[in-house]
């Protein structure tokens, strides 16, 4: 199978990886012809690193892993080059100033894609790359599904078909992240960041359910198991990034946090659906 990886950040460059180990062959588009180097991790001979955005035309699937601030740009630029290939959205996050989900924006920029998935779960891009277990949840079309399994096949897949609570869950463990890695420094004791964190997440819940998301969604990898990856280690960037707005420093790098929660507070206010501790936590931290 020949895939195109649309995005060469680290999760771009760490899913183009796995799918080139699992036997595809792998047109890995990045805006700058850049990607991200792991550690001890050499590049497989099936990857095809290209600025030039007419290269993924050919291709049986997309995995689209752009920053969720640039999806939108990314899929009206893609559009051009779109051929009926099934699309696997791997971003988590949401538009700030809408609130709309990347499946949504899909929908408005692509309406001609009829077979899409969204994948999401507790996966550190270099541990994929350096081959560690990993585990995601793939929520989709049947057929957007079995080409996600089949390319991405040294991946630990669980099947569902809540696209809506999927995307929920990613996009509000990167906010619940930002805020504990936030809390991590500025509360006042273990007991206050455990009110918050849990506090916070209910609230991400009751905005999934009136989304129409399913509560059990929110029990699996790409829920409690992406939760407890990214908000309990200063490994995952939005943590650290909390962490660093704490200490009145300027986060490192792409902080999807920063863009879900105000993502999260616009959903929620279309949806008249409390949110408390998040606009708090907005406040606090300046955003």
């Amino acid at each position: 199978m020949k895939i195109s990886v649309i995005g060469a950040g680290a999760w771009g460059t760490a899913l183009a990886i796995a799918a080139a180990r699992g036997g595809s062959d792998v047109v890995l588009w990045s805006y700058d012809g850049e990607y991200k180097h792991f550690d001890g991790v050499e590049m497989p001979a099936n990857i095809s690193i290209t600025p030039d955005m007419s290269k993924i035309n050919e291709s049986d699937a997309w995995l689209i892993v752009t920053p969720a601030a640039f999806f939108r740009e990314t899929l009206r630029k893609a559009r051009a080059f779109y051929n009926n290939q099934p699309i696997i959205i791997c971003t988590k996050g949401a538009e700030s100033s809408t609130g709309a989900f990347t499946s949504e924006m899909l929908r408005d920029e692509l309406p001609e894609c009829k077979d899409s998935g969204v994948l999401s779960g507790p996966q550190f891009a270099a541990e994929v790359a350096c081959g560690i277990p990993t585990g995601s949840t793939l929520a989709g079309t049947e057929t957007a599904i079995k080409v996600g399994k089949q390319i991405l096949n040294q991946l630990y897949i669980e099947e569902s078909d809540d696209v809506i609570g999927t995307e929920m869950c990613g996009m509000g463990k990167n906010a619940v992240a930002l805020i504990c890695g936030y809390n991590s420094i500025a509360c006042r004791g273990e007991n206050d960041r455990a009110m918050l964190f849990t506090r916070a997440w209910n609230e991400v819940v009751d905005l999934g359910i009136a989304s129409g998301a399913k509560t059990r969604t929110f029990l699996r990898l790409c829920g409690i198991g992406d939760l407890f990856l990214s908000a309990t280690s200063a490994t995952s960037r939005n943590y650290a990034g909390g962490m660093a707005i704490a200490r009145g420093m300027p986060p490192a790098g792409t902080v999807e946090g920063l863009f879900a929660l105000g993502g999260l507070i616009a959903r929620a206010n279309a949806l008249n659906v409390p949110t408390p501790v998040l606009c708090e936590m907005r406040d606090k931290m300046g955003l």
